[in-house]
């Protein structure tokens, strides 16, 4: 890959990056919020849990609430986007595992 083309693709990512909200900011999905609260799982902080609230509101745009906090997390925590998904959590297979009112989401960062 050229340098002027590696250049432009760094520089577009970062573009991209700064348009996805800051800490604290209100982001809506599907025209609706859905708070959304991530944690890691054990001692290991590229394993998490996402818990969304009100996934009533549509549970697509919960998925896509529960993704965009996961990435965050991800790029924050390792600069990097990538996510393994844990089966039946998974936000692209059209998962929906509710608990106690709030949609489920687990997965680790891909570390390389």
């Amino acid at each position: 890959m050229s340098v002027l083309r590696m250049t432009g693709t760094l520089l577009a990512a970062a573009v991209a990056l700064s348009a996805c909200g800051k800490p604290g900011e209100r982001v809506r999905f599907d025209g609706n919020y859905f708070p959304a609260q991530l944690s890691k799982v054990g001692e290991r902080r590229e394993n998490f849990v996402v818990a969304v609230s009100d996934p009533g509101q549509g549970i697509a745009g919960a998925r896509e609430a529960g993704r965009f906090e996961a990435t965050r997390h991800c790029v924050e925590t390792f600069g990097d986007s990538d996510i393994t998904w844990l089966a039946g959590y998974d936000p692209d297979a059209g998962a929906a595992v509710i608990d106690d009112g709030k949609l489920i989401l687990r997965g680790n960062c891909v570390i390389w």
